[in-house]
């Protein structure tokens, strides 16, 4: 049959997870909420990186609840970078978020990557400024995060935060694969996109 959906929409949420069950359905339905409040059309692509739990019947009964989710599932675990090409490759979102499904990106912060868009920048990182994280892990971050500015001059506080949103264009310029997810932002400041961060 015809597909009817449009080829193209305002927003496409590009979310991959590995046994992530029981974090989907809150996350779906705030999301849907959040775009509901800003009158936007929008596609939630859920990407099932291998899960072995019941991750993929989630997904399959958030689409009977919400027609706005979408699956993809892969057939082992490849990896984020894998599964956000593989989301990203699905996605017809004019704005493109890719979040983690862990419930530590909130929705209700999508405003402010649209507004920064708006703007004029093409690439949004979100900086998380109260992280859950541990405190190795901060502090790897910082770590991580002041060598990739000062190697290539892109200056983000969180590089590596999973929150972000793209321009159309963006995705479908910088490649993705291996590790290079986590430098997207500075790959595209390479191409000549604007790179911001709220």
């Amino acid at each position: 049959p015809l597909d009817r959906r449009p080829a193209t929409l305002p927003l496409s949420f590009v979310i991959p997870g590995l046994n992530e069950a029981e974090s989907l359905p809150e996350l779906a339905r705030s999301i849907s909420a959040v775009a509901k409040e800003l009158g936007q059309e929008h596609e939630i692509i859920f990407v099932d990186d291998g899960s072995t739990d019941a991750t993929w019947q989630v997904i399959a009964g958030l689409r009977e609840e919400l027609p706005s989710v979408r699956g993809v599932r892969l057939r082992a675990n490849f990896g984020k970078a894998m599964a956000l090409s593989a989301g990203f490759a699905r996605a017809r979102g004019e704005t493109v978020f890719m979040m983690d499904a862990d419930l530590q990106d909130d929705p209700k912060d999508i405003p402010k990557f649209l507004e920064a868009i708006a703007g004029g920048l093409d690439v949004v990182v979100g900086w998380k400024v109260n992280r859950l994280d541990p405190a190795n892990r901060k502090v790897l971050s910082r770590i991580f995060n002041g060598t990739v500015g000062l190697v290539t001059g892109v200056r983000l506080h969180d590089m590596n935060c999973g929150f972000k949103a793209f321009r159309r264009e963006v995705i479908q310029t910088i490649p993705i694969y291996g590790d290079l997810f986590r430098f997207i932002p500075v790959l595209a400041k390479w191409q000549g996109f604007s790179v911001g961060e709220v």
